[in-house]
């Protein structure tokens, strides 16, 4: 009998992980389950074929003051549009993609129950990301939390003032880790490697197989707890029916 759970957990277990490869998080705008969403809006076209995100989403992602979070992102001035640009491909990664399974993590927040933690983000993108920023100017290093929220959208809260971007991300790791509580993790691979999720990127999605590299990896180090599971369950069979 022991066997026999043992392999059910293990069966079960890989059931689950497949699931990881296209699923949605439960958060606030994100839909149940992905599926083709053909009119997605602008920078967030490239998931049209497989979304978490609605037509509806993608293109408030691209508003200055969007219903969907109330945030604004010229909070110390204009923001520039190149770098503008790239959080709106943020936006749309994190509202769209379906391939963000071996990173959600659950959360207890209002506004959602599951978040994204220490997505390994390709060196170009985040590189990029922060040159094409370096000249703007924010207030804060993690945007996630502690906003003056008083008016309805984010404004610097009063003990802080705004400064060059350089001074407070001084380089791109910092500015990809810090900016979203670690929602990214700053890698050297290269978009070429596999081993990094795109924020941007077209043609075929090339995150899925990057998701699954990573799934298995995790499926690898819990293997073997799996097979001493399987072995103490042969032994106590052994034991229970022949020695007895």
């Amino acid at each position: 009998m022991l066997l026999f759970l043992a392999s059910l957990l293990a069966l079960s277990s890989g059931i689950l992980s497949l699931d990881k490869l296209n699923m949605c998080m439960n958060a606030k705008h994100q839909k149940v389950e992905p599926g083709p969403e053909g009119a997605l809006y602008n920078q967030c076209a490239p998931w049209r074929d497989n979304a978490c995100c609605t037509a509806n989403t993608s293109e408030e992602a691209h508003n200055d003051y969007s219903y969907l979070y109330n945030f604004n992102w010229n909070h110390c001035g204009a923001m520039s549009s190149k770098c503008k640009k790239h959080f709106i491909q943020d936006t749309c990664f994190y509202e769209c993609s379906p391939h963000l399974g071996p990173w959600i993590q659950p959360v207890d927040q209002s506004w959602r129950k599951e978040r994204i933690l220490n997505v390994p983000l390709c060196k170009e993108d985040c590189e990029q990301w922060w040159e094409d920023c370096k000249d703007d100017v924010t207030c804060k290093t993690d945007w996630h939390k502690g906003w003056d929220w008083s008016s309805g959208t984010n404004k610097c809260p009063a003990d802080s003032k705004c400064r060059k971007w350089t001074d407070v991300f001084a380089t791109p790791k910092s500015m990809c880790e810090q900016v979203w509580s670690y929602s990214y993790l700053y890698t050297t691979y290269t978009k070429d490697s596999g081993r990094c999720m795109q924020l941007w990127f077209t043609g075929s999605n090339p995150n899925k197989k990057v998701a699954e590299y990573y799934l298995n990896a995790a499926q690898r180090g819990q293997s073997f707890p799996v097979f001493m599971l399987l072995f103490l369950s042969v032994i106590l069979f052994f034991c229970n029916n022949v020695l007895a």
